[in-house]
């Protein structure tokens, strides 16, 4: 018989901490109930109006949003397809921006990484050097990296690439946008993509990018655009509020009650909630550190670097990630274990979305009962 756990951490809302798919509001939910209408018709080009002055918002910009019945995965490969010619410079600082750089060598690119440790961001001027030192047009940064919690310096990066008049600059702002700032127009980024499922906190399934002019330019160029991410086609359909293939109606109608629901709180409002849970989630790991004496460390040390909506959190030596995300998972909370080879030896907590302090609060207490439960249980093996 299948784990009634196995789809759903509670029947409360407020206790589905995992850094995406993020918890979504039930109001949310139910707008996908709607019946069906023509995706061709004037009834979806209402909705995709209403769509795009929400999304609009939320990017910060003038430039029409193109919307993708994809994961951002496809507007990630959009991005490749579209925006880079000769040879990318891939900005890796984690799981997803390495990704990101797979993602355009699958697309027959050439590419060149420039790492830096997990945990750590990149240094602009570190940035302007290996740019002056190679024939890049294109360079990708991952805003928000979900897997370590690590916050890029885009504008100072994009004010770093913008100095080249034949460089563009892509980013994935995947678990950012929504949750940390992004401005898309005033920091002069070429292609920036989210996808619905992190901090704009509806259901997997729709993907966005807002294309600069000179990017839409470059695409104009490229004769292996493919069809399905060709950004010419997107913004072909756009002009008419339609999309170049069939959409997911039911998740248009619940981004449409979300992106109301976020108007009603604000944009800069929804920006300083995910501030303040995360500055409480960073807080409580320090009072674990230094009152209970658990060896618990943010894995981005410095504050200024991490991400308003995930953290990343480093264990005890001893504790398993897998098995504190499996303890929490019996008291009805879910958060996640570290991504890829920090499986073991970290839990990500994904503050972002709908969640408010106060229940992040609540989170924080049972997974302090937990690892003491855990510190304990390895201290008398």
């Amino acid at each position: 018989m299948p784990d009634p756990r196995a789809d759903t951490s509670s029947e409360t809302f407020g206790r589905f901490f995992l850094p995406g798919p993020t918890e979504v509001h039930p109001a949310v939910l139910q707008a996908q109930a709607r019946p069906m209408i023509g995706h061709r018709g004037p009834a979806v080009e209402d909705l995709m109006g209403r769509l795009q002055d929400g999304l609009k918002l939320v990017f910060r910009t003038e430039r029409p949003v193109f919307v993708s019945t994809s994961s951002a995965t496809g507007m990630m490969e959009a991005g490749a397809r579209n925006g880079i010619g000769k040879r990318l410079l891939a900005l890796v600082n984690g799981a997803f921006s390495d990704r990101f750089a797979k993602i355009a060598e699958s697309c027959g690119k050439q590419v060149d990484r420039l790492e830096v440790s997990w945990g750590q961001v990149h240094d602009p001027s570190a940035v302007e050097e290996k740019l002056e030192s190679g024939d890049y047009d294109a360079v990708t940064i991952v805003h928000s990296e979900t897997s370590t919690g690590a916050l890029n310096r885009v504008a100072e990066v994009a004010g770093v690439v913008g100095r080249r008049d034949d460089t563009l600059l892509l980013v994935d702002s995947v678990s950012g946008l929504g949750g940390a700032d992004v401005r898309t127009d005033e920091w002069g980024l070429d292609w920036v993509l989210t996808g619905t499922q992190k901090a704009l906190a509806v259901p997997p399934g729709l993907a966005f990018g807002v294309a600069s002019e000179s990017m839409m330019e470059r695409a104009a160029t490229l004769p292996d655009r493919g069809t399905y991410f060709d950004l010419e086609k997107f913004a072909a359909k756009i002009g008419k509020n339609q999309t170049p293939n069939t959409p997911a109606v039911s998740l248009m109608y619940a981004l449409d009650v979300q992106l109301q629901r976020i108007r009603e709180e604000g944009l800069d409002g929804r920006l300083d909630r995910h501030e303040q849970m995360a500055r409480v989630c960073w807080a409580w790991v320090d009072r674990m550190r230094e009152g209970e004496g658990l060896d618990l460390r943010v894995l981005v040390e410095d504050p200024a670097h991490r991400s308003p909506t995930v953290t990343c959190i480093l264990l005890p030596e001893g504790l398993s990630g897998v098995n504190i995300v499996s303890a929490m998972r019996e008291k009805g909370f879910i958060i996640g274990t570290g991504y890829g080879k920090m499986k073991q030896e970290a839990i990500r907590i994904g503050h972002m979305g709908d969640h408010t302090v106060d229940e992040l609060e609540q989170l924080l207490s049972v997974l302090a009962e937990t690892l003491t439960e855990a510190t304990t249980t390895t201290t008398h093996a």
